[in-house]
């Protein structure tokens, strides 16, 4: 029987170890994704780090070094469509960018261990869970600062509110009043319009504008008798 035929004890201890440890180490990853509760587990990232090893192993023996190499090129692509899955966009936000790219890292980790690196895949999960928890703290610290429009590239949108008879006017002096003052207009979305009121807003094309002219455009606009309201908000882009 061919199966037991080509057994080799230490091919086989070769392997048992690079599944080991690409088991604990995804284990260590996982823990802190399930810690936690991310799409993306404990079982998750072990499977992913011991598939990883499986198949660099698996090129390792029969192929050597280049066949190993192959098959992690492989491995990359398919954890792509894996961390897909976990993406997920409600609106203008996206969530599971981190728990893709950790399961990415996972991967790594398992291809380092099952390309007998064991030392480079103890190092990874080092840097790996240091970037998951380290730098909590700083983008948190980040995120809670007040945005500063004129150096963040943002979504501009300029907010016009009219009577109906005198919206398509009122659009014309819009797209007019951003033109001369040279903010590209990506689209006029009309965000609610009833028998009293049309509410437009002029979407800029994302980058970084200075207050003082916008408010310059709202002061122009509020000025004309057609325009009961008139002001400008920014959002971060997705």
């Amino acid at each position: 029987m061919k199966a037991f035929s080509s057994f080799d004890l230490q091919s086989f201890g070769d392997t048992f170890i690079a599944l080991g440890v690409a088991f604990v180490l995804g284990t260590l990853i996982g823990f802190e994704r399930q810690y936690r509760q991310r799409t993306a587990g404990l079982r998750t990232n072990v499977l992913v780090a011991v598939g990883a090893a499986a198949f660099a192993d698996l090129g390792m023996r029969l192929f050597g070094s280049d066949g190993g190499t192959r098959i992690i090129s492989y491995v990359v692509s398919g954890i792509g469509f894996l961390g897909a899955g976990v993406i997920m966009k409600e609106g203008t936000n996206v969530r599971g960018l981190n728990t893709a790219a950790t399961l990415w890292c996972s991967a790594a980790v398992g291809a380092f261990a099952g390309a007998y690196l064991a030392a480079e895949a103890v190092l990874l999960t080092i840097f790996v869970l240091a970037g998951n928890t380290l730098l909590r703290p700083l983008v948190n610290y980040i995120n809670r600062k007040p945005m500063d429009e004129r150096v963040t590239e943002a979504i501009y949108r300029v907010h016009v509110v009219c009577d109906p008879s005198v919206a398509a006017d009122v659009r014309e002096e819009l797209f007019a009043e951003l033109e001369n003052a040279n903010y590209p207009i990506r689209e006029i979305e009309v965000l609610s319009e009833g028998e009293d009121q049309v509410e437009l807003a002029a979407v800029l094309v994302p980058t970084t504008a200075e207050p003082h002219e916008l408010d310059a455009v709202v002061t122009a606009l509020e000025a004309r008798d057609e325009v009961e309201s008139c002001a400008w908000t920014v959002s971060t882009t997705s």
